[in-house]
């Protein structure tokens, strides 16, 4: 069946509503009026509004919003804390030690604690003030190319009003066209359109495997007084329990304004024990004692996941095709020893802009001109401080005393360790094969403790993120092999897809009479993580965007 689509034609399209495509959407904007020039850029986003999908630590270096808007606290930026002091702990099962040295990329003094969502909803304001034609609610959900198939010519958004068949329902609305001589892609970490141009154009040839951690985050309303009334230290961080020393990752906890906390735990999924449930070690980390005094009282408002491009300088994809710039989180632009993105991902938007503007100058849109983009950012402060951890994911993945080896040289040599370009495995081939290993044996979360307040289950964290999915869409979570799932993974790995997603999207179910096991899916719980399309061992899982506006809805995370 042959579709008439809408086509709109404008001469830059950014792909993505965060902090990426928006300061490079605002810098833009600003450089065409300084040069009097009459542009046409739009901005879409999958999530309903601006912020809906936006979710971070976060920790704001100031340094890009400083560069982009000088007058950012007069504009009444939405900042919820100044960070006074930094507090780094080990945790073993039941003591924390405060260790006396914090290592110079987590040192935040001086540094905003931010609401992501708020953020972006206020970048967006100014970004439409400039002109920007911002279009919340529409997916990307395809690369479009010109006639020789290389050059990229604009996305197609997603079709509205297809049923659970595919077929067009009576509400239907085809996606439509949108052209530009350049695209910012700006999706976030594992970007669907990305993984769509990996595969066309090879834009990872020669890199290192992209790995990740997902993040798990609450915002919680404490009592007054509390933990950080007295405290000096408002910006903590934790390693150790519940993940020991094998595991990447850790947690943290910030201040937020009228007596809020921001607390979240990132895991390395790198990980091999098959039987780890992200959700439990995110529940068993808030019951460690010194975390459950700071959030004593406290009541979950609002909850969600969400997965980071972790594996530094060496991962980062070719920045510029033809027609087509990558920025932001899905060109791995994040300081993983100093567990901060968003002023990366902002520079990279910014110089991606620059690099538009010298393109339209020069009426030329291919990989050649727009390759004035790579070269800003390797120039950059943002290259610099990607490049001194660019080992730092590889260390950490590193088993026993050999990982503090490693992290240790790092420090000294200023990212190079032992030796540069250390390799890393990718995340679906890491997971350990069961043997003989009962689910009893691996401890977890007591459920007793849930109490639906300040320790909720999966079911309740879906809701506390205003997920909403329409239920008879086709399902965006695709899942090639089902006989994979209930025959080979089942005996392998008992499933891990039913723990490492955070929204109890998959489920394995018996029947009784035949005591065959099948898989449910439960898309509308999906928090949009994409840790499924990464940790899967089998790459039996596609994470595809579903309609736009669907999903998650933040609004303080």
């Amino acid at each position: 069946m042959h579709t008439e689509r809408e086509k709109i034609d404008f001469d830059v399209l950014f792909v993505g509503g965060g902090p990426a495509g928006l300061a490079g959407a605002i810098r833009l904007m600003q450089l065409a009026r300084k040069n009097n020039k009459n542009i046409e850029v739009a901005l879409i986003e999958k999530g309903s509004d601006i912020g809906s999908h936006a979710l971070s630590g976060a920790i704001l270096n100031p340094v890009a919003l400083e560069e982009l808007l000088p007058d950012f606290l007069q504009r009444e930026c939405p900042i919820e804390a100044t960070v006074r002091g930094d507090g780094f702990y080990f945790l073993t099962h039941h003591k924390s030690y405060r260790v006396p040295f914090i290592p110079r990329y987590m040192h935040n003094k001086n540094f905003y604690v931010i609401s992501l969502s708020k953020f972006t909803k206020w970048l967006a304001g100014i970004a439409e003030e400039l002109g920007v034609n911002i279009f919340p609610g529409f997916a990307g959900k395809e690369i479009l190319y010109g006639q020789d198939q290389k050059t990229i010519i604009g996305v197609r958004t997603g079709d509205k009003g297809l049923g659970k068949d595919g077929l067009p329902k009576g509400n239907f609305e085809p996606g439509i066209d949108l052209m530009a001589k350049v695209t910012v892609l700006c999706e976030g970490a594992r970007g669907s359109l990305v993984k769509d141009i990996s595969k066309k154009l090879d834009i990872f040839s020669g890199k290192m495997p992209q790995v990740f951690e997902t993040g798990i985050k609450e915002v919680i309303q404490l009592p007054e007084p509390n933990y950080f009334t007295t405290s000096k230290n408002n910006d903590i961080h934790t390693y150790g329990y519940p993940l020991g020393f094998n595991t990447p990752g850790g947690g943290f906890i910030y201040e937020m304004k009228d007596n809020k906390a921001a607390i979240g735990l990132l895991i390395g999924l790198s990980y091999q024990n098959p039987m780890l449930d992200l959700y439990e070690e995110f529940l068993k980390f808030k019951q460690h004692p010194f975390i459950a005094n700071i959030i004593k009282g406290g009541k979950v408002i609002e909850q969600g996941a969400r997965t980071v491009s972790t594996g530094g300088y060496f991962t980062i994809p070719r920045l510029a095709v033809d027609g087509g710039l990558l920025v932001g989180g899905c060109a791995a632009m994040q300081n993983t020893p100093g567990l901060k993105g968003i002023h990366l991902s902002m520079k990279s938007g910014m110089s991606a802009a620059e690099a538009i503007v010298n393109a339209l100058d020069n009426k030329s849109y291919n990989q050649e001109t727009l390759s004035y983009y790579q070269t800003l950012f390797e120039g950059s402060w943002a290259k610099t401080e990607i490049y001194e951890g660019r080992n730092f994911a590889q260390a950490l993945s590193k088993k026993g005393p050999l990982k503090f080896l490693h992290l240790g040289l790092q420090y000294l040599t200023k990212g190079r360790g032992l030796y540069d370009k250390m390799s890393i495995e990718e995340d679906d081939r890491t997971l350990k094969v069961l043997r003989g290993q009962p689910k009893e044996s691996i401890e977890g979360f007591d459920t007793k403790n849930y109490d639906g307040i300040l320790y909720v289950d999966k079911l309740t964290g879906v809701y506390l993120s205003k997920t909403v999915h329409r239920e008879d869409q086709p399902s965006h979570i695709v899942v090639h092999d089902h006989n994979i799932c209930v025959n080979e993974c089942y005996e392998k790995y008992q499933n891990p897809c039913t723990r490492f997603c955070p929204g109890n999207v998959y489920e394995i179910e018996l029947d009784e009479k035949t005591a065959e096991r099948r898989l449910k899916l439960n898309p509308s719980n999906c928090l949009h993580c994409k840790t499924c399309d990464i940790k899967d061992p089998f790459k039996n899982i596609t994470w595809t965007s579903p309609e736009g506006g669907d999903g998650p809805g933040y609004t303080i995370l």
